[in-house]
């Protein structure tokens, strides 16, 4: 089976329209059961050329791959982030906002404004519905214009170099807690639901860094009329 690579052909088509500087973002964690959820975004111009090579959706390479992609991705960059919500943000306001609140963040860490941002998916979890049409107005800085692109992270360079630095910086919070909560081997699985890791919280239970709101930890039925608290 042949793996499409990411090309920048949907950015120059983006840039054409008249979006400059454009930032593809991508999120990972979202279905871990520990640690928080994070958002990459990256930044190219019409000045940016071919990604480094070997730039894959980050569920594509080795993590030895993607460590080693890192710097590489940096200097390709206009401009980069990573930006985080913790568990208890997640148990507090729902995946989907802490999602978006995860996305601010690394949008606020960015040196540039970008006039567009390639969201991987169908949803546009980034932009805040309160702040669409005339409410937007009241409410500044309000979130550059979003393209949602179903597999974007395998057709864009930006997104997919997105993908790879949000990978490689949760994964080493996690790793990072590894020895402080040995028992859930968080260094193997990185949080998500692992043979091993469901074991261990059999037996040991939660601990702080989990998203005591999933449906792994309680059985109450998430919010009603409220999908932003839906868990997956």
């Amino acid at each position: 089976m042949t793996v499409r690579r990411p090309s920048l052909r949907v950015e120059r088509s983006l840039q054409r329209e008249g979006f400059r500087l454009l930032a593809g973002m991508d999120e990972v964690g979202r279905g871990a059961l520990a640690g928080p959820v994070s958002v990459g975004v990256v930044v190219i111009d019409e000045s940016s050329r071919t990604a480094p090579q070997g730039v894959r959706d980050s569920k594509l390479l080795t993590p030895a791959a993607r460590v080693a992609m890192v710097p590489k991705l940096r200097r390709w960059a206009v401009a980069y982030a990573v930006g985080h919500a913790s568990a208890a943000e997640i148990d507090q306001i729902g995946i989907m906002r802490a999602l978006r609140l995860a996305g601010e963040r690394a949008l606020a860490a960015l040196p540039v404004i970008p006039d567009l941002v390639i969201l991987d998916g169908n949803h546009d979890w980034l932009t805040d519905p309160a702040r669409v049409g005339l409410f937007g107005l009241l409410d500044a800085p309000a979130t550059p214009p979003v393209r949602t692109m179903i597999k974007a992270d395998m057709k864009c360079s930006s997104v997919a170099a997105a993908s790879v630095l949000a990978k490689v910086e949760r994964d080493g919070m996690l790793v990072d807690r590894h020895e402080r909560f040995p028992q859930y081997n968080w260094a193997g699985n990185k949080g998500y639901s692992a043979p091993d890791h469901l074991a261990a919280l059999d037996q040991h239970g939660p601990c702080e860094l989990h998203r005591r709101s999933w449906r792994r930890f309680v059985a109450e039925a998430p919010v009603a009329g409220d999908p932003e608290r839906m868990q997956v």
